[in-house]
């Protein structure tokens, strides 16, 4: 059985100069419950590793906008001016990665990989410090895994072994970050016993959750893409 905390208890190991993950794709699939309680606790100097930065002051921003963010990693920063201004005047170091080259760092991680290679970027700032191999002819650029120290992901069900299911496009980038963070905090609207969750929906596995944190159900149209 993986322990069962709120999100106060689940963020007690999150240090300042934590790195995180965070999943879900713009405003669907957000922990926010989670990442609300990270920004009432006040770490600071975050590494937050996440697609996009999404469009409400919420989550990111909100730690982005109390300056509580000292890098983000991620491949679109376009929905909130905040990440920009902040990148611009000089606050904030912004890492951009092209989205399929971030999900693919991030899977090389969860598997042990030395890396991925990828034409993408090449003859582009995107290159500039990176090593470029040429195999059968093709150049490629090497780029290096990404891991974190936690990644924070939300589903709609889980069980009580971890097994968790999260719909549509809110499932977008979360299981490759739960594989690739040393520690898993798993937002879920509802948890069952074991044996009642269909082994079909399973988007987690259990061997990649550490914490479950009970949250109430999104509203139509919010954070979990429904």
């Amino acid at each position: 059985m993986k322990p069962v905390k709120t999100p106060q208890q689940a963020i007690e190991s999150i240090k300042d100069g934590a790195s995180i993950m965070v999943g879900g794709f713009i405003s669907c699939g957000r922990p926010v419950p989670v990442l609300e309680a990270l920004f009432e606790k006040g770490v600071k100097n975050l590494t937050i590793i996440s697609n996009d930065t999404e469009k409400e002051e919420t989550g990111i921003i909100k730690l982005v906008r109390a300056g509580r963010v000292s890098k983000f990693i991620g491949s679109y920063i376009g929905m909130n001016r905040v990440i920009g201004d902040k990148m611009n005047s000089g606050e904030l170091k912004v890492e951009l990665v092209p989205q399929g080259t971030f999900v693919e760092r991030i899977r090389a991680a969860g598997a042990g990989l030395g890396g991925v290679l990828t034409p993408t970027g090449l003859g582009t700032a995107i290159q500039q410090g990176k090593e470029v191999l040429t195999i059968d002819g093709h150049r490629f650029l090497l780029e290096k895994p990404l891991r974190a120290d936690f990644a924070i992901v939300r589903a709609a069900r889980a069980d009580s072994y971890g097994n968790a299911f999260s719909p549509g496009s809110s499932k977008n980038f979360s299981l490759a970050m739960a594989m690739a963070a040393d520690c898993v905090i798993l937002e879920t609207e509802e948890i069952v016993p074991p044996g009642e969750l269909d082994p079909e929906k399973v988007t987690f596995p259990c061997v990649f959750v550490d914490i479950l944190v009970p949250v109430s159900k999104a509203a139509k149209g919010d954070s979990n893409g429904r």
